[in-house]
């Protein structure tokens, strides 16, 4: 084996390989080839950096020099620059927007300085394909330790001693559930990992099974010696090709070294692992919902109790936590209990995973402690609103959760404390919204999502969700009442509390999180029948301003439906009955003569 004297770690999540990762990966390897340096120089496909704005990533070991947005053709001039002529190609170096300086280490760089990686420690470190480098990094030492060192018992009073709770958007306590399993009677029982994450926006689970599906191995096979399980189960969701890929390539490696299967380590303890696929249905990330889908029936949620806990999969005892949840497992056997719950809060220990989006300079995958501020997460690691636009409010939990303002900005992110302030923890999706977005149309758009959906077993969840997204419908085409905002938060609150599972019961939660902040734009679309971020099309009204209009024809010769006239070098007019309100004129306009009113 070649004793490479450095590494270039590439991302290969599946957002860099849709920015041509793979072929940047090519073009490594054939240039160190062509330079002779392949002997001393390895090049890894790792998974998700974290850092998706400003990928392609890659990152030299080890003086860890960080190189954003690579292109395949900037390959020949790292090569050059960095390895020959031994100093850091400058212009792929991360660009510091507040002191203008290049940062050469990732240390250094605002949106990981605050992060603390425990469910993300390998993404990005190793090759998930090689179960050897998993193991240098601590891999399966802690089923190691589970199986020769502890009784079960022992080791799910470890789980319930570091205070980890379900990071699937419940927040049970994750060694409560396992202790609850484990006491009930069965000679079948089984352990199941939730990979099928459908809020929009959110790929917490999809990046770590991309790179580190042997943590979530190890992992299962922790729960199942914990329950007095043999067989595991990954629900995944079949739009996650690369993650499905590199799980199968993991399964089949920890078979091959006695880590899965019989008699694993010589305990005794068997334990094996399939894999079922799921149809991408939101609703099957609830747990009875998602065991239906695996036993081949409808992903339709069934009224609790009894819990899966004790009548699951094929009526058997089953313990159901999701990717998340199960990437701390081995860590915290490894470190302590201890350890752990030193970090985050009192109620919520340990950290937690948000795919950090929307209208926010640093998008990407985040790890932050549980405590962190949102104004942390959003202005220190996200970098401010894109474009310098003002912040008007951020989405945290999904379609299940609420949109929280300013004032909420110095909340600590806990499972707590969001439940408090009108939202939720939920998988971990974040939407950052700024001055141009419409917070009724932001309700109408979640609600429209949930209603798609919806299982349809339970009437307040199919019919009410259709009448609240009515009621929004009507109010963002100008035709709403004041009694039809009292509709909404009344029928809302008869969702939440009538419909059958968490989807049902959480879906009004962007309808009376919006009404509960932002009342007056309701208001505004009802009484005055404007939209005062200028996003609700019926409410629109584009106009030419005679003094300033040239004349140039522009508008009239890029409007789609022939809504405006006018004579060369004379004034324009809009036609507002053909007016579609496309918004062609006013982003045509050269000389700002076009205004929305």
């Amino acid at each position: 084996m070649a004793d490479y004297k450095m590494h270039i770690l590439v991302c290969g999540g599946t957002g860099c390989r849709a920015s041509q990762a793979e072929q940047i990966v090519k073009n490594f390897k054939q240039e160190l080839a062509q330079k002779s340096l392949d002997k001393e120089i390895k090049v890894v496909t790792t998974g998700c950096f974290g850092f998706c704005e400003k990928g392609p990533v890659v990152k030299i070991i080890p003086d860890n020099t960080f190189y954003t947005q690579v292109t395949p053709q900037d390959v020949t001039d790292i090569v050059e620059e960095h390895f020959i002529k031994g100093r850091p190609l400058k212009r792929l170096l991360y660009h510091n927007p507040k002191n203008e300086f290049s940062v050469t280490s990732a240390k250094n760089i605002d949106f990981y300085k605050k992060q603390v990686r425990i469910a993300l420690r390998n993404c990005g470190f190793i090759n998930p394909e090689n179960i050897e480098e998993y193991i240098a990094r601590d891999g399966y030492a802690a089923l190691g330790m589970a199986l020769t060192e502890m009784t079960p018992e022992q080791a799910i009073q470890l789980v319930k001693d570091s205070g980890l709770r379900g990071r699937g958007g419940g927040g049970f306590p994750t060694g409560l559930k396992w202790e609850i399993t484990r006491k009930v009677q069965n000679s079948q029982k089984y352990v199941v990992c939730n990979a099928d994450e459908g809020d929009p926006g959110a790929f917490m689970d999809r990046s770590i099974l991309e790179g580190d599906p042997h943590s979530i191995i190890e992992a299962m096979a922790i729960c199942g010696y914990c329950i007095g399980a043999s067989n595991g189960l990954v629900y995944i969701r079949a739009e996650y090709p690369l993650a499905i890929h590199r799980l199968k390539i993991a399964l089949n490696q920890a078979k091959e070294y006695g880590l899965l299967g019989k008699d694993i380590m010589g305990t005794g303890f068997n334990f094996d692992i399939e894999i079922r696929y799921g149809a991408g249905a939101f609703v099957c990330g609830e747990e009875t919902a998602l065991i239906h889908s695996m036993e081949g029936s409808r992903g339709e949620p069934t009224f609790k109790p009894p819990f899966p806990s004790v009548s699951g999969y094929q009526g058997k005892p089953t313990n159901v936590n999701n990717v998340e949840t199960f990437a701390n497992i081995p860590v915290i056997f490894n470190k302590g209990a201890e350890w752990f719950n030193k970090i985050g809060t009192e109620k919520s220990r340990g950290t937690k995973v948000f795919a950090l989006a929307g209208k926010v300079n640093n998008v990407g995958l985040i790890e932050v402690p549980m405590g962190t501020t949102l104004r942390e997460v959003i202005f220190d690691i996200g970098g401010g609103i894109r474009g310098g636009k003002r912040f008007k409010a951020v989405q945290t939990g999904g379609p299940s959760g609420g949109c929280l303002t300013e004032k909420h900005l110095d909340t600590p992110i806990d499972y707590d404390n969001l439940i408090l302030a009108g939202s939720m923890m939920g998988s971990g999706g974040m939407i950052v919204m700024d001055e141009d977005d419409c917070m009724v149309s932001i309700a109408k758009f979640y609600l429209e999502f949930t209603l798609d959906e919806s299982c349809g077993k339970c009437t307040p969840c199919r019919i009410g969700n259709k009448r609240l997204f009515e009621l929004l419908e009507k109010i963002t085409q100008g035709k709403g009442t004041m009694q039809d905002l009292d509709r909404l938060r009344m029928l809302s609150n008869v969702i939440k509390d009538t419909s059958l599972c968490g989807l049902g019961q959480t879906s009004p939660n962007p309808v009376l999180s919006t009404l509960d902040n932002f009342y007056h734009e309701y208001v505004a679309h009802v009484n005055s029948k404007t939209c005062p971020a200028g996003q609700c099309k019926a409410l629109l009204k584009y106009e030419v301003d005679a003094e300033m209009c040239t004349g140039c024809t522009l508008c009239f010769r890029n409007c789609p439906v022939g809504a405006i006239t006018g004579e060369k070098k004379m004034p324009h007019y809009i036609n507002q009955s053909l007016c579609i309100k496309c918004g062609v004129c006013y982003d045509k306009c050269k000389f700002k003569a076009i205004s929305i009113v």
